[in-house]
């Protein structure tokens, strides 16, 4: 592995009069349990927070107690939320969505309320409000149902169309790590760039970081090592839960409190949906 790929990701970081906040959000939990597996092993190991955007429709209920074991065990270095609902495209047209202008609001109500209904039976309180929809794109339809529902915030691209989201908060990702690598003709130099440009000037929004585990290979993972020991050992960088950045945070995030899951009413409903 080249050595000086990530250069100058540290020069820019030396370089800062501030620490950054840097989140993971790994997409399409529910596919590819082994890579998925993987991806989480080395987060452990470098003792860096990884969100999961989980597709409610294909989640396993083998996936769904694994993942809410690692949680229970843990629930500051893993966060769990909804990744649309079957990810599937319904545009004839134009870029794939699953959320987008050619579905009515009704349809998409449906939908993510299906979707929710479903993680909150086998995560509990360990799934958090918020939403990222399928290709990072959805509609005015989308975030008007996201209110509705109780959702705190939508998770898309930087620089996405604007919504009128109201009271639902955006924690937008700015890097594409797969989509740099597999466009690339020297990957790992020009993500280390792109990371590199997020980080000058001073910016004060979080550094968000997209991942999909189903489609990283070894390399990945051994490239991805590296830059996660960076982040955990360099002074001015913050990796924290996309959770964190909501104004009103949830009892899991309070110092001192106990795991709301140690709840035993709660315990007794997720475990019934497991069965």
């Amino acid at each position: 592995m080249p050595a000086d790929w990530l250069r100058p990701v540290r020069m820019a970081l030396d370089a800062r009069e501030q620490a950054i906040d840097i989140f993971f959000r790994d997409d399409d939990a529910g596919w590819d349990d082994d890579r998925l597996y993987a991806l989480l092993e080395c987060f452990r190991d470098c003792n860096i927070p990884i969100d999961l955007a989980v597709i409610p429709e294909v989640l396993s209920q083998s996936l769904a107690g694994s993942l809410l074991g690692r949680w229970r065990r843990n629930p500051f270095m893993l966060g769990l939320h909804q990744h649309g609902y079957s990810h599937n495209n319904y545009e004839n047209q134009g870029r794939k969505c699953e959320f987008g202008v050619s579905r009515s609001e009704e349809q998409q109500f449906k939908d993510l309320l299906a979707g929710k209904q479903q993680l909150e039976c086998l995560f509990g309180l360990a799934l958090d409000r918020i939403f990222t929809p399928p290709w990072n794109r959805c509609s005015q339809a989308t975030a008007d149902s996201l209110l509705k529902l109780g959702f705190q915030a939508l998770s898309r691209n930087r620089g996405a169309a604007p919504l009128h989201t109201g009271t639902l908060r955006e924690i937008p990702v700015a890097i594409d790590w797969c989509g740099i690598r597999i466009k690339s003709v020297q990957p790992w130099v020009a993500l280390g760039q792109a990371i590199t440009d997020v980080l000058y000037p001073e910016h004060p929004e979080p550094l968000g970081i997209m991942l999909h585990h189903a489609v990283m290979d070894v390399d990945d993972l051994e490239h991805l090592q590296a830059l996660l020991e960076l982040f955990r050992e360099h002074p001015n960088t913050n990796c924290r839960l996309m959770r964190e950045f909501l104004e009103v945070r949830q009892s899991t995030d309070a110092p001192g409190r106990s795991c709301p899951l140690e709840s035993q009413a709660v315990l007794t409903a997720t475990r019934s949906c497991l069965i």
